[in-house]
């Protein structure tokens, strides 16, 4: 048999080995690369919408989960004033008192970040039934006998217009008081130049003995404390901040039962007080330019229904113990918000309004903007897949090709050693005859 008829005969052979494993790679490759294709355009497609719905309902839960976390420190703050009640009235006492009631904070410090350990109290005093102070310890120092003030007259409180002891000593054993958070207003300039909001808020109750009312006990809880809950928490990411930064559009705040903002990244939104104690103006249609060139901005959102009704609507819902998403416009930007009450009630904040509110707030744009970018990053990944399963492919198919050289050359010289030298002849002549036939 001459070298052309071997090799004719051993072609057919190796063909079909090459096809019977070529066209399934081929197929069954072909079906993962559309496969993953249509799923990354598939998964395109859905992002925006399943990140969207996903995402509110995260946030909304979000949001109730930090009004309970606020509503649980306060309620601790009501528990430690009635053993406050009970404890000696020392100044020694007092001071192991507040040294006792440490929480962590972060705080900055030397250009640095860390968590300290700080006192959960400003203050704590015991006040007479005139209103005169008898004991009173500030930032952990007992303050002199000399510089004990009569609280019964607003003006020589810390803040000059506090309320605390008349409204105090109206109530009933067990009953307690809360104040407003307090401080002094820290506007734009300010604030621009790292002066932070600072104040109290202050925990009060009237104590007894056989002769009836002898006075009250205050608590007053460092305002950072409370901030941090919204202050370091960016609603679309599980890891806090130290500092959240309102220019993203993605931060938390906190209002009060009046609709006044007490927490927020901009601390120029944050209701203090003028330096002879009375409140600064909020923001409303009537001031709003004039406040706005002073970079004094305070907020009660109640009275923002002229920058969207659903502000307004906000304020009014939390204020009913109800939580929800609603939407609204602030500065040209949609503001998508989840909202929840912190349920804190005393009796001077009766349900349902309670302490006041939890708002998480995005920018839809800015977060649609990020949304999109996920989606193209699965497009990027989808694409890069396809190509590397087609590469395998053109890889697989050559060293197939030469699998079925090496299949030929083998079975050429397997045929070669099968037949007899000199037997090519005689079979040459039967493949004649079978040609005749």
């Amino acid at each position: 048999m001459s070298e052309a008829k071997k090799d004719k005969k051993s072609l057919p052979v190796a063909g079909v080995f090459f096809l019977l494993i070529v066209i399934p790679l081929s197929l069954m490759a072909f079906l993962i690369a559309n496969g993953m294709f249509k799923l990354g355009v598939t998964i395109k497609e859905r992002t925006v919408n399943v990140l969207d719905s996903k995402s509110q309902e995260d946030i909304k839960a979000r949001a109730v989960n930090t009004a309970n976390v606020v509503a649980g420190l306060l309620n601790e703050c009501k528990k430690d004033l009635q053993v406050a009640t009970i404890i000696p009235s020392t100044e020694t006492v007092y001071k192991q008192f507040i040294s006792e009631n440490q929480k962590p904070l972060w705080v900055s410090s030397d250009g640095k970040i860390k968590q300290v350990l700080v006192p959960l109290y400003k203050e704590m005093a015991l006040i007479d039934k005139n209103g005169k102070e008898q004991i009173k310890v500030v930032d952990g120092q007992a303050v002199p006998t000399g510089k004990l003030v009569n609280v019964s007259s607003p003006v020589n409180t810390t803040y000059k217009t506090e309320d605390y002891f008349a409204k105090t000593r109206k109530l009933n054993k067990g009953e307690i008081y809360v104040s407003p958070v307090t401080g002094w207003y820290v506007n734009k300039a300010a604030f621009d130049k790292g002066e932070r909001f600072t104040g109290v808020v202050r925990f009060a109750t009237p104590v007894f003995n056989q002769d009836g009312f002898a006075g009250i006990v205050v608590l007053s809880l460092d305002y950072r404390h409370l901030a941090q809950f919204t202050d370091q928490l960016v609603p679309t990411q599980a890891t806090q901040v130290f500092e959240t930064n309102a220019a993203s559009g993605n931060y938390a705040y906190m209002v009060d039962h009046r609709g006044f903002v007490v927490s927020h990244p901009s601390d120029f939104h944050i209701v203090g007080l003028n330096p002879d104690g009375t409140p600064v103006p909020t923001l409303s249609a009537q001031n709003a330019t004039e406040l706005a060139k002073k970079g004094a901005e305070a907020l009660n959102m109640f009275q923002l229904g002229f920058l969207d009704p659903n502000i307004f609507n906000i304020a009014k819902e939390a204020a009913t113990g109800k939580s929800g998403i609603f939407m609204y416009k602030f500065s040209g930007n949609t503001k998508f918000v989840a909202y929840a009450p912190i349920k804190f009630y005393a009796s001077n904040l009766p349900e349902p309004a309670g302490f006041g509110w939890i708002g998480l707030g995005l920018e839809v744009e800015k977060y649609n903007e990020a949304a999109q970018k996920v989606s193209q990053n699965i497009e990027k990944e989808s694409k890069a897949w396809t190509a590397t399963v087609i590469l395998v492919l053109i890889v697989a198919m050559v060293i197939l090709f030469f699998i079925m050289l090496i299949l030929v050359r083998g079975i050429s010289r397997s045929l070669r050693s099968d037949v007899p030298r000199g037997s090519e002849g005689d079979l040459a002549g039967l493949d004649d005859d079978d040609d005749d036939k």
